[in-house]
């Protein structure tokens, strides 16, 4: 029997709905078989109506994986039809027609039914290390030329069709990836995530009846809704503007990638249009995805509450096809992660005028430093691939400095592989894994570090080396701030004196050579000459910053024992600002 929704019970069904996804994520990373999945939390977990509409997500994971559920459900229900569903089916799907990601990212959804009627649907997407084709590690890259290339295509398939397994589309799967133990291991788990949701979503029903549950979820969208419009609301109302560029595409190396950010804030309802990006390419940096632009709208108006469709629904999203963010099938998309911090960076920097005391510097703005290291072990005979996402510096804040070594805005509660976990399972030493001395922009916060992952590799093996493409487009400084350091992939080779940059590749090595994988730092927000002289000294202490650095861009110097030169420092302060001012 249906229970009258009050403000407890609503309460409890709004409690209870985040819950069940937060328990298929920690479920999904129990049974896990990669690293990716239960040590960096490369996935999310969902429930979502059949209308597409996301009834609630797991907390952390991957955030740019919001946007890109609903259309899969969409999809799968033109696909089948209300009809085409059964109790017991199990759907596989990585299609870049639909949800333009790199292979690799592997949805598993099913049906959820209640007294015979599909209500929703609970779904996990992963990323799996290996899909066949150039996709080991985070993926085949910017020079990957088409998805056949990249790996395995999986559209829309039902790997079990009313409780029966597919055993055909099980043996292509296994016979087309290089580590099925892990990747089938994987899909095992999300499909046992998958069932848990169920389990659980049935006691919510049998408890409030489906009426209730129903009304509660319209009604949590709608108060969602109108806080967001709330937060929008104190703006301005007015078009915003602002523009990044990664360097190039990875083929295409004299061309910088544009990313442009039109904001439109009228009455509480936001727009954001990024007809303004480049359009699609050649190389495979192309995605097909709202997450740029949903990201950087839940940042602003809800960053800590959970996430649902209502989070949206005062948000309109203008991307054209064709856009390098709405890449149209069969455009190659492998690295179809690389451009969105940047994105979100951007149209964040657009309100920075709007909301001076909400809007950071830069960040690092990739995602992360990929550590993928990939060959077969001597000593067991099998396949092995090391892999780990490197945080870099996080932007300056109008109330403090940047975070430093934290993963890209896009990646919720994404971790670095532990240094333990990866020597025990692959034949690498990690010498070292440090914060980056002056990469954080100077200012009066200053912006976070990047980080040097030092790896010698213990046997033969290829590295995969993602494309540095932020040198010439730092993460900004703001409000007087200046830029941060830029993230590299270092390589030095036995015999070799020196440590060489490397571009985007599949570069095999021999017996112990180095790779340094370095991230970038956020940029400063304010005038460096604001900043306290007490914490300069701090900084240098520390090793966050050079002496050098605190003299030139603070105007702050150190005596040899590190304590304040007052009058030194007071007399910088006056000549640097005198040199400003003469520019």
């Amino acid at each position: 029997m249906d229970k009258a929704l009050d403000a407890v019970t609503l309460e409890v069904i709004r409690n209870a709905l985040p819950a069940i996804a937060n328990e298929m994520a920690a479920d999904l990373q129990r049974t896990s078989y990669n690293m990716m999945i239960y040590e960096v939390r490369d996935f999310c977990t969902a429930l979502v109506d059949p209308q597409g509409a996301l009834i609630s997500q797991n907390v952390g994971g991957v955030s740019h994986f919001v946007a890109d559920l609903g259309v899969i459900i969409i999809d799968g229900m033109k696909r089948y039809g209300r009809d085409g569903f059964k109790p017991g089916d199990i759907v596989i799907t990585n299609h870049q027609a639909v949800a333009g990601q790199h292979l690799n990212n592997v949805v598993i959804y099913m049906p959820y039914f209640y007294q015979g009627e599909l209500l929703m649907f609970s779904m996990v997407r992963a990323h799996w290390i290996d899909v066949g084709g150039m996709s080991t590690g985070f993926g085949a890259g910017p020079g990957v030329a088409d998805p056949w290339m990249e790996g395995l295509q999986l559209d829309q398939l039902k790997i079990y069709q009313a409780g029966q397994l597919n055993d055909t589309l099980y043996r292509v799967l296994k016979d087309n990836i290089r580590f099925p133990e892990s990747s089938l291991g994987d899909m095992k788990s999300q499909m046992a995530a998958c069932r848990l949701a169920a389990r659980r979503v049935d006691e919510l029903f049998d408890k409030y009846g489906k009426a209730t549950i129903l009304a509660a979820i319209a009604q949590i969208f709608e108060e969602t809704e109108q806080k967001c419009r709330n937060v929008v609301a104190k703006l301005a109302d007015g078009t915003y503007e602002a523009e990044a560029f990664i360097d190039d595409d990875g083929i295409r190396r004299d061309e910088p990638v544009r990313v442009h950010a039109k904001v439109i804030v009228d009455n509480g309802r936001m727009t954001i249009d990024l007809s303004g990006c480049s359009a699609e390419r050649r190389a495979a940096i192309n995605s097909r995805t709202y997450a740029g632009a949903r990201v950087a709208y839940k940042a602003l108006t809800g960053p800590l509450d959970p996430v649902n469709e209502g989070s949206f629904r005062a948000l309109d999203v203008i991307i054209p096809e064709g856009n390098i963010m709405m890449a149209r099938f069969p455009a190659p998309m492998a690295g179809w992660s690389a451009i969105v911090p940047t994105v979100v960076d951007a149209i964040v920097a657009a309100l920075a005028k709007a909301m001076p005391d909400k809007v950071p510097a830069g960040h690092h703005g990739l995602l992360g430093g990929a550590v993928v290291f990939f060959g077969v072990h001597p000593r067991t005979g099998r396949r092995f691939v090391v892999q780990s996402i490197e945080g870099g510096g996080w932007g300056g804040r109008p109330y403090e400095d940047g975070e430093s070594g934290t993963v890209s805005v896009c990646q919720g509660d994404v971790r670095n592989g532990s240094i333990e976990g990866i020597e025990l399972k692959c034949p690498v030493l990690v010498e070292s894994r440090a914060l980056r001395r002056d990469s954080g922009g100077a200012g009066k916060h200053r912006g976070g570090l990047g980080i040097d992952v030092r790896v010698r590799n213990l046997v033969e093996g290829k590295w995969n080396f993602e494309q540095t493409r932020r040198q010439k487009c730092p993460p900004w400084g703001l409000w007087g701030g200046k830029a941060g350091g830029y993230g590299d992939y270092l390589l030095r080779l036995p015999g070799d004196n020196d440590f060489k940059s490397m571009a985007a590749s599949h570069h095999p090595v021999p017996v112990k050579s180095e790779v340094i994988v370095r991230t970038g730092g956020g940029g400063g927000w304010g005038d460096p000459l604001e900043r306290s002289p007490a914490l300069v000294r701090n900084d240098v202490i520390e090793d966050f910053i050079s002496r050098n650095s605190a003299e030139h861009d603070y105007g702050v110097v150190l005596k040899d024992d590190l304590t304040l030169d007052e009058a030194a420092t007071e007399r910088r302060r006056i000549a640097l600002r005198s040199e400003r001012g003469s520019r």
